[in-house]
């Protein structure tokens, strides 16, 4: 990324967007308060949000939701439209934000292909998500208690038989962890309004019955290239994505893709402990810690997001991940996101910065190129990894994450080069993905024990009690 680049990037916001921000507020903060007895303010920000959406093909139904939660009852369709109609706010916010990455930085984007549909398909688990997620909202943040937080469990239980409502069961279950840890959430000194919203909303569109979708779009093959890996850590999961650039066997163009692999953890489980939960896939953490190149064949795909089958892949020669972006960033197409993720918070677009200092500064550090600043967030570096905000601070290049967050655009390293007494270092997110390589680390770890291995252990003698 240039100086240029940057400052087209950060001094051209679109239009609309703090609007579209602030309507979405007034619907959080109505959730908050749950929707069982509305006052005059939430109606106002609702009757907003209808406004909103009042010229699109969801006017109609946000229109009559609002009548509904705001004179009583309120159904389960209801909450639906309005999940909907915030949604679709967000997802606008969303592709305007894009398009403006897309133009500063001049990054080909492909449009999105709907997948092919079935007959309708209904569902227990979905239903019994339904309820619950319709409980939760009348009784609003403030209104949640112990006893709503213990029904979560057979939802989740029914979700998580079921293999295509698996994404449904994580989320409720983390949802009702984190109201949980927060009770009684009238105390809190802040409230995740928006965090827990967004966890909402998205459980109810997950939970809504439709036409069945045929499981792969398209099947790919070709090499791999690693650029970096952002690992998503929660007290109930783990999920690591690698963000690589796939060359299609059959010479296409290059484009950037995803590889996400995932497993269900406890709060205790953490730091470099982590990757030991994903033993299943030793192709592909081998990849990554040794910066090698891939080779899939076969592999099913969702637009930019690659279902990870580790027996389809195999790893081949070194690939050195600022190398492969200084040749094939520039030029990779990047793929449209579909309509249901759509939403600012899960931009994250691959970046190459280099040539900069970086400054200190109250809010955090800075990356000043050619004269043109951009914040840099170490909140998100993993524990699991060697990457450090030392090791940001002393950088001059960087692989990372273009996201935007709290009203601006930022950069979230996955990798870094830097000059550390006078000597050259690189340290990557994933360098640890096949075992910690610093000794220091390494001795920690082995004095706290294998937490894995354990909680693995007693959960077998439950098993074969």
């Amino acid at each position: 990324m240039l100086g240029t680049q940057l400052a087209q990037l950060r001094d051209n916001d679109p239009t609309g967007l703090a609007d579209a921000d602030g309507m979405v507020a007034g619907f959080d903060e109505a959730l908050l308060r749950g929707f069982a007895r509305v006052g005059e303010e939430d109606a106002a920000a609702l009757t907003a949000l209808a406004g909103a959406v009042a010229g699109t093909p969801l006017g109609d139904r946000v229109a009559e939701a609002v009548g509904k939660v705001t004179a009583g009852p309120v159904g389960q369709e209801h909450l639906a439209a309005l999940a909907g109609a915030r949604a679709a706010l967000l997802g606008a916010a969303h592709d305007a934000l894009l398009d403006q990455f897309d133009t500063a930085l001049g990054r080909d984007r492909a449009p999105w292909t709907p997948p092919a549909g079935g007959p309708v398909d209904g569902s227990p688990a979905r239903a019994a998500a339904r309820s619950w997620l319709h409980e939760t909202a009348l009784a609003g943040w403030r209104g949640v208690d112990h006893e709503l937080l213990s029904a979560v469990g057979t939802p989740v239980e029914a979700a998580l038989a079921e293999p295509g409502s698996r994404r449904l069961a994580v989320l409720l279950d983390g949802l009702a962890a984190e109201l949980r840890a927060g009770l009684p959430v009238a105390t809190m000194p802040r409230v995740p309004v928006r965090r827990w919203a967004d966890l909402w909303s998205r459980g109810v569109l997950l939970a809504q019955d439709g036409p069945a979708t045929t499981a792969d779009t398209a099947r790919v093959t070709g090499r791999l290239l690693p650029l970096g890996v952002d690992v998503h850590e929660h007290d109930t999961a783990v999920q690591v994505q690698l963000h690589a650039i796939l060359e299609p066997a059959d010479g296409g163009t290059p484009r950037l893709v995803r590889v996400a692999v995932g497993a269900a953890k406890v709060a205790t489980i953490g730091g470099p402990a982590v990757w030991r939960l994903l033993s299943a896939y030793p192709v592909l953490l081998t990849a990554i810690a040794q910066r090698r190149a891939l080779t899939v064949t076969d592999l099913p795909s969702h637009g930019a997001d690659l279902h990870w089958v580790d027996g389809q892949a195999q790893a081949g020669e070194p690939a050195d991940p600022f190398a492969t972006a200084r040749v094939l960033l520039g030029t990779a197409t990047a793929t449209a996101t579909p309509p249901l993720d759509r939403h600012p918070a899960v931009i994250a677009e691959p970046v190459l910065l280099e040539g900069y200092t970086v400054r200190k500064t109250d809010d955090g550090l800075t990356v000043d190129l050619d004269g043109h600043q951009l914040a840099v967030t170490v909140d998100r570096l993993p524990a699991g990894g060697p990457l450090t905000p030392a090791l940001v601070a002393a950088a001059s290049s960087c692989l990372g994450l273009a996201r935007w967050d709290d009203g601006r655009w930022l950069v979230q390293p996955l990798a870094v080069q830097a000059t550390v007494k006078r000597r050259p270092v690189e340290a990557h997110n994933g360098d640890w993905a096949d075992g910690v390589t610093d000794p220091k680390v390494a001795k920690a770890e082995a004095r706290a024990g294998d937490a894995v291995a354990v909680l693995r252990e007693r959960a077998g003698r439950l098993l074969r009690r």
